[in-house]
């Protein structure tokens, strides 16, 4: 298998740095994916980096990285609070998934307080903005080394 992790972004996401900024932040996606980019290298691995604004490629793409991927951290945007689809995926694979969030869920709308993801997620990161997707980054590869 070759050292890669798998970036899986959801709904939303592709309109970061103009979106709710004082909640999301400044950094657009292309930001955080060379972040990621960088923070992969200085551990040895590769990074697929991947969204959409639509669940049945999340799915597809979780299945792909259960074959490819030593790990998967995924930002399922709103989907994590409503989709048992991912929740079923993730069950689906046998590559560990690190759940994140860019803002603190448990500190917003009652109704983001609890996920379909977090059950069958190895880890959830949230709040800590764009660093949510390189602590990801590094918890995965401890946990594949």
């Amino acid at each position: 298998m070759t050292k890669t992790i798998f970036v899986i972004n959801g709904p939303n996401l592709n309109a970061l740095g103009k979106r709710e900024p004082g909640i999301y932040g400044a950094k657009t996606l292309a930001d955080i994916e060379t972040d990621c980019r960088e923070a992969a290298r200085r551990l040895g691995y590769e990074i697929e980096f991947r969204q959409s604004n639509h669940e049945g490629d999340l799915v597809d793409w979780l299945h792909e990285a259960g074959d490819k991927a030593v790990g998967v951290a995924l930002n399922p945007g709103a989907y994590g609070h409503t989709s048992i689809a991912l929740h079923d995926a993730i069950r689906a694979i046998g590559v560990p998934v690190v759940e994140l969030h860019l803002s603190n869920i448990h500190a917003r709308e009652s109704f983001r307080h609890t996920t379909r993801i977090a059950p069958v997620a190895t880890g959830v990161i949230c709040g800590f903005g764009p660093s949510s997707y390189t602590l990801a980054i590094t918890a995965l590869a401890e946990l594949a080394s």
